[in-house]
């Protein structure tokens, strides 16, 4: 089965808002074993729209679109729909019941422009939307599917895992496609290539090495009949990778580097607490994105001064004899962080953002600790000299050597 994403809406052709939604999405189609074939961006533009469903209907046998489908004029994906279907859309008077009732649960009138999210044509039905007003259609002629979805990802994205993602499997017959991601932290990508070169070039299953800014990803794909055989596949490839690299794994699949500690401080019923200069507040922001992160970490302080560091419990003759930036000081910020948290683990960052070299150091110097007990582990680190890449990599070190550690303590 063919596929293709229509992004839908003039700000992302002009750059006001970047669409992630098509890479979601994307993401999601081979373990159904749906072949993506094309991605457009079309802005707010009747005729083009229509144009593009009219094609896309000659061509794919699924359509996915994204967004166009508010109460405002330029919101046009259910029109173009039903002009390339060459069907005439109605209000719904149920779905225009459950509109009036989602305002009234905020205590607010239905303005009367939200009568337009409740018409549908006679080939569609609706994808129940709970976190907003604009619900789906999933439209079906002639053979051909086509999803229409909101825009917000917190809206489409409820979609897919409510409705979307069970029906597709009934859809489906063909081929399944499978894929495990392995993430690694500490070698180079030339390095890796090289310890598991014999695997590179095979077809099914593919294996592909990519840099990314938590490390090197190494991506097996297999495409079989049905699920169990295509894991099967790919179950002797990702055991010689973790017997030759596990010392460098850090995550699979969807986990993340915030998510990856969680996990392994929860199983260990253990806590965090931190102390940050460079990242600014970064690492406590992308602990925090963690959705349990309320269960295993203490808090941190953002301290951008040598005053702040040694209001957050660095003696003040660490800072006199090393500076601010210099491992040191990072070490006595991890043990800060820890004691005066009582957290099982202490994490300390500092160094140079930039723009200009501050104590003889230039920007992209980074010294990262991470103390447990009275033991400190230190990792100095150097980046390329662009501000959030200092910030994004000095995080991304700082949990991913976190999660390594944490491992090695028994639970």
């Amino acid at each position: 089965m063919n596929a293709e994403i229509i992004s839908i809406g003039t700000e992302l052709l002009m750059g006001e808002l970047t669409d992630t939604n098509a890479s979601w999405i994307a993401g999601r189609l081979p373990p159904l074993g749906i072949q993506l074939q094309w991605v457009s961006i079309i802005g707010d533009d009747l005729p083009k729209l229509a144009e593009a469903f009219r094609r896309g209907m000659q061509r794919s046998d699924i359509i996915f679109t994204t967004g166009g489908l508010g109460p405002t004029q330029d919101d046009l994906t259910r029109e173009a729909v039903a002009a390339a279907l060459d069907e005439t859309p109605t209000v719904q008077e149920e779905e225009l019941e459950n509109l009036r009732q989602w305002f009234r649960n905020r205590g607010q009138d239905m303005p009367g422009h939200n009568v337009k999210q409740a018409h549908l044509i006679p080939s569609a039905q609706f994808i129940t939307n709970r976190n907003g007003t604009a619900p789906g259609w999933w439209s079906e002629k002639d053979g051909k599917h086509i999803v229409i979805m909101p825009g917000p990802p917190g809206e489409n994205r409820a979609m897919w895992n409510d409705e979307i993602d069970a029906k597709l499997r009934t859809l489906i017959d063909s081929e399944v496609t499978i894929t495990r991601n392995i993430k690694t932290l500490g070698l180079g990508e030339a390095s890796v290539d090289e310890i598991i070169s014999e695997y590179f070039g095979l077809e099914n299953p593919y294996l592909g090495i990519y840099s990314k800014a938590d490390g090197i990803h190494l991506r097996i794909i297999a495409r079989a009949n049905d699920e169990a055989t295509a894991r099967e596949m790919i179950a002797p490839v990702e055991n010689a990778i973790h017997e030759r690299l596990a010392p460098y794994i850090w995550g699979y699949d969807d986990e993340t580097p915030e998510l990856s500690v969680g996990a392994a401080l929860t199983a260990r019923g253990m806590t965090l607490a931190t102390i940050e200069c460079v990242s600014g507040g970064f690492l406590a922001n992308t602990i925090t994105e963690a959705t349990d992160s309320d269960q295993w970490y203490r808090g941190g302080a953002v301290a951008y001064t040598a005053d702040a560091i040694i209001a957050a419990g660095v003696p003040s003759e660490v800072l006199d004899s090393n500076g601010v930036v210099s491992q040191p000081t990072a070490n006595a910020m991890a043990l800060a962080a820890q004691t005066t948290a009582g957290s099982d683990f202490g994490v300390g960052v500092t160094g140079v953002l930039g723009p200009r070299e501050f104590e003889g150091h230039r920007p992209g110097t980074i010294h990262i600790a991470i103390s447990h007990g009275e033991d400190v582990h230190e990792f100095p680190l150097r980046t390329p000299p662009r501000r959030l890449v200092i910030k994004r990599r000095s995080c991304n070190t700082a949990l991913t050597e976190l999660r390594k550690l944490i491992t090695t303590v028994a639970p």
